[in-house]
């Protein structure tokens, strides 16, 4: 793809986020879209001929810059906690930067989610190295004996929550503050790590 090509296209990526962020799948237009990127409506269908396939693209894009990363991370030799630790970092710093996905997942949930499926299946992420992990720090007396699956839904939530919830953690909580929110999601990856950890370490 030439270098022209690649900017127009991450041009109408980036302004398909800000539109699909605001109106939701269902309510964003093409044309919203071509104005935002400031580009006609002809050019935009030439590069995605579809809201689909713009879609596809921005999903994708996102999941696929954060997935490999946490399949590399779960096949490490590293204990447990330090795995912990990376996957809650890497986790929140991939939504702080994508802060459209939770909606976007949300939506694809009850669209399509199949397509959810075969993108993490895909990823490289294999659920049996955290399951070793789990056990082996079991066996060593360093945790209480978990459910990885529970705590794989504690640890998502706990992360996805806030950006779930932003306008009103920001709005009420924070009184509309951006730079208190953005202080907070720093604070909420240790926050996170020290909650989980303390309640699965053996006491």
């Amino acid at each position: 793809m030439a270098e022209q090509d690649k900017t127009t296209e991450k041009k109408i990526l980036d302004a398909a986020k800000i539109v699909f962020l605001e109106k939701g799948f269902d309510g964003a237009r093409m044309q919203e879209i071509a104005d935002e990127a400031k580009i006609n409506k002809a050019l935009l269908h030439y590069y995605f001929r579809s809201k689909d396939k713009l879609f596809d693209a921005i999903f994708k894009d996102a999941f696929q810059q954060f997935l490999p990363h946490i399949a590399e991370i779960m096949m490490t030799e590293k204990p447990l906690f330090e795995k912990l630790e990376a996957f809650i970092d890497s986790y929140i710093t991939m939504l702080s930067n994508n802060p459209h996905l939770p909606s976007f997942v949300m939506h694809e949930i009850n669209r399509n989610p199949e397509r959810i499926v075969n993108i993490i299946k895909g990823s490289g992420i294999k659920p049996e190295f955290l399951e070793m992990a789990i056990q082996k720090e079991v066996k060593a007396g360093v945790i209480m004996p978990v459910k990885p699956i529970h705590l794989i839904v504690n640890i998502i939530a706990m992360c996805l929550f806030p950006f779930m919830a932003r306008p009103i953690i920001q709005g009420f909580m924070f009184n509309d503050s951006p730079e208190a929110y953005k202080k907070f999601l720093a604070e909420r990856k240790k926050e996170v790590t020290s909650f989980i950890i303390n309640s699965i370490r053996k006491k």
